[in-house]
């Protein structure tokens, strides 16, 4: 065989595999050496998961009652969890008596009573105290910061928040817009330590990284996690959920600490609906995004979606 032929025979024998073919290529490893593998499901259900530390997050009071279900389950298990809120929900009624420092008042004491019934205690709610509907237009690096002090502080194996994924971050209500990205801005500075370093060469805290995400709000094909919430957290979810009167019933026209009885029965009848509308063979459930990996993953597409 001539020189020339063996080249050319060895030429394509390489080709086959040096070569990236059609269908095949590879994005070039740009890890650094980092795990990147990422979970859709979690090894353990939900519904069993014990002493391990949640933090949910939200823009509004009354945003964290899309996991009233789960979360009265998980506190029941014995997790502990905290809820932090980025606004005071000073602005969300129709009422033309009603001012902002008063609304601020009533949606605090609205999320406590609401915390209460799932069994969370006082001290587990924060508060950022921004003003509703201005979200966006807080200096990110000052609420990102504010994020990451609470992540290192409370130290959470799972972070609850509005889905970041695609698709939902395009449009929708803007602080639940501006909440998801906050939320997940946080969770990837949290665990390098050069991001705000005062926090630990100052105040002691310690960098860290959440690995679990159970992201609410988002588009149908993105929910893969189902929970289960029949029985007392159904009930709990019921009158969590008919703790934010300001929002839910009439008062959010014409606000009154108490409604008549009447109304009253039918906002009851309505909320327990509202939590029994979705379901699985009779049982109430929750859905959830689940993501578990890097936190530079939580926005990405997997299985799909």
């Amino acid at each position: 065989m001539s020189n020339l032929k063996l080249f050319s025979v060895l030429f394509s024998l390489l080709s086959v595999f040096l070569i990236p073919q059609p269908g095949t290529a590879q994005e070039p490893d740009t890890s650094g050496g980092i795990p990147s593998d990422v979970a859709t499901r979690p090894d353990t259900p939900v519904e069993e998961w014990r002493d391990k530390t949640i933090l949910v997050t939200g823009a509004h009071p009354d945003d964290d009652s899309y996991a009233y279900g789960t979360l009265s389950r998980l506190q029941q298990n014995g997790n502990e969890i905290h809820v932090l809120i980025m606004t005071t929900g000073n602005v969300g009624t129709k009422d033309p008596d009603m001012s902002r420092n008063r609304l601020s008042q009533i949606r605090r004491e609205e999320e406590l009573e609401a915390l209460s019934a799932l069994g969370i205690p006082e001290d587990h709610y924060i508060n950022l105290g921004y003003t509703d509907g201005m979200l966006e237009f807080v200096d990110e690096k000052e609420i990102v910061q504010r994020l990451v002090r609470h992540i290192r502080e409370i130290q959470p194996d799972v972070l609850f928040s509005f889905d970041p994924g695609f698709g939902y971050q395009v449009w929708h209500k803007t602080d639940h817009r501006a909440a998801a990205y906050l939320s997940a801005d946080a969770a990837r500075a949290a665990e390098w330590r050069l991001l705000f370093p005062g926090q630990i060469n100052h105040e002691g805290l310690q960098a860290h990284r959440i690995e679990k995400y159970m992201l609410y709000g988002g588009p149908d094909e993105a929910q893969n996690v189902t929970v289960e919430i029949g029985g007392e957290h159904a009930e709990r979810k019921v009158e969590a959920v008919s703790a934010h009167m300001s929002q839910f019933s009439s008062a959010w026209r014409d606000y009154r600490s108490e409604l008549p009885p009447k109304e009253q029965k039918k906002y009851l009848k309505r909320i327990r609906e509202r939590v029994f509308e979705d379901t699985e063979d009779g049982t109430p459930v929750e859905r959830f995004h689940y993501y578990e990996g890097l936190p530079d993953g939580i926005g990405k597409r997997h299985d799909g979606y």
